[in-house]
């Protein structure tokens, strides 16, 4: 055999740690507040259909049984989006403290 190089080809490609891009703290911050909106609005669609899907339960009796489980499967998607957008927002504010530190603007006290 000789002695080239090879390259192995995988299916994901994986860098390593030193090679990563480093993503800058604005960045980070702009990304989490558009993610926290995304999951306000998922909620905000969820919760919607979900009151559709009350509405349409009283109006269709025959197929009540089939919306109020709709009902109840929107309601529940409403509350993981609501709880993704706050998850979103604990990280945008901790994006924003780091730009903070970075920036000299904040100082933690230890005591």
């Amino acid at each position: 055999m000789s002695e080239e190089k090879h390259h192995h080809h995988h299916l994901f490609h994986h860098q390593k740690e030193e090679e990563k891009p480093v993503e800058s703290v604005e960045y980070s911050e702009k990304h989490h507040k558009h993610k926290e909106h995304l999951g306000e609005m998922g909620a905000a669609a969820a919760g919607a259909f979900a009151l559709y899907e009350k509405h349409e339960a009283k109006k269709d009796p025959e197929h009540a049984h089939k919306h109020k489980i709709e009902e109840e499967v929107a309601a529940a998607m409403a509350v993981g989006s609501g709880g993704y957008a706050f998850h979103e927002h604990h990280e945008k504010k901790e994006a924003k403290e780091e730009a903070e530190e970075s920036h000299g603007k904040k100082h933690h006290h230890l005591f």
